[in-house]
């Protein structure tokens, strides 16, 4: 017995969509980027950062939405600098996986 037939069996009267399953809503971005992202780590005060660089063309805006939905992928904090995204942590391959689906190049630049 599956999660979905559990909730049936406490909830018989609601009625459940054919899309059930969890999906992860990607910021809607249109891009002209015609130079790669550059994906930076740094160490910040003894602790490790992600930075993303090389936002051209983009409004702020748009900057703050993709920082967001990274953020909420990979639950961790972070906050934009100007043309620039600041992630905690050392997660510089998942994010540089998660821009390239969204439609960026990304570039490794660093260690």
């Amino acid at each position: 017995m599956d999660l979905q037939d559990q909730l049936k069996n406490v909830f018989p009267d609601h009625k459940f969509s054919e899309n059930t399953s969890f999906v992860h809503k990607k910021a809607t971005i249109s891009h002209t980027q015609t130079t790669p992202l550059l994906c930076k780590y740094e160490k910040r005060n003894g602790r490790s950062t992600t930075i993303i660089e090389g936002f051209e063309k983009i409004k702020k805006e748009e900057i703050k939405l993709i920082a967001k939905s990274i953020k909420q992928k990979f639950s961790v904090g972070g906050s934009v600098k100007g043309y620039s995204i600041i992630i905690q942590g050392n997660i510089r391959n998942d994010i540089m996986n998660f821009l390239l689906l969204m439609g960026y190049k990304v570039k490794r630049v660093g260690g």
